[in-house]
């Protein structure tokens, strides 16, 4: 496991802390200003970030992916009944622009750090292919439990979370 000083100095640098003033709406028709895109991660800060002595719910998705937006209220509401649980959006092959109106859209509820990784290659890593969206679940120790691919519901989702949130 990271010391914690990577830990935290991982997290500052990952978290984003304000609103983007400057903005405009996408297509989408949000109105207002957009949240910051996502924040680029190595896979390297990732792995930081995942071991940091929580357990963990990485949801990848991207902008453009349709499935994506039907499972992102559920993971925003998972995220705000399980405070104890560290919600990471991991955003991949998209805009900042599509990024930031999705987060806008359907993710703006949500407890979660979102970050990007513009290759798409962490989740390749990680076992979960290119399809979007995927959703991994690690225990507090950073091991990963499980690894839904495609759609995730309700009950399943909830099976996990009480699985790495005890």
């Amino acid at each position: 496991m990271a010391p914690p000083s990577i830990v935290g100095g991982a997290l500052r640098r990952i978290v984003p802390v304000a609103f983007a003033a400057a903005l405009t709406a996408c297509s989408s028709g949000i109105s207002g200003p957009l949240p910051d895109p996502p924040t680029p991660v190595t896979a390297t800060e990732f792995v930081t970030l995942v071991a940091a002595e929580s357990p963990a719910v990485v949801n990848v998705w991207a902008s453009w992916c349709l499935p994506c937006r039907s499972e992102a209220p559920l993971i925003a509401a998972g995220s705000q009944s399980h405070p104890g649980v560290a919600f990471i959006g991991l955003n991949v092959k998209d805009t900042e622009s599509g990024a930031s109106g999705f987060i806008a859209e359907f993710l703006s509820e949500a407890d979660m750090i979102h970050v990007s990784d513009s290759s798409g290659r962490i989740p390749i890593d990680l076992g979960a292919g290119t399809g979007v969206p995927a959703t991994f679940f690690y225990a507090s120790d950073g091991t990963l439990i499980a690894t839904h691919r495609g759609v995730i519901d309700e009950p399943t989702l909830a099976r996990y979370l009480d699985e790495i949130d005890r």
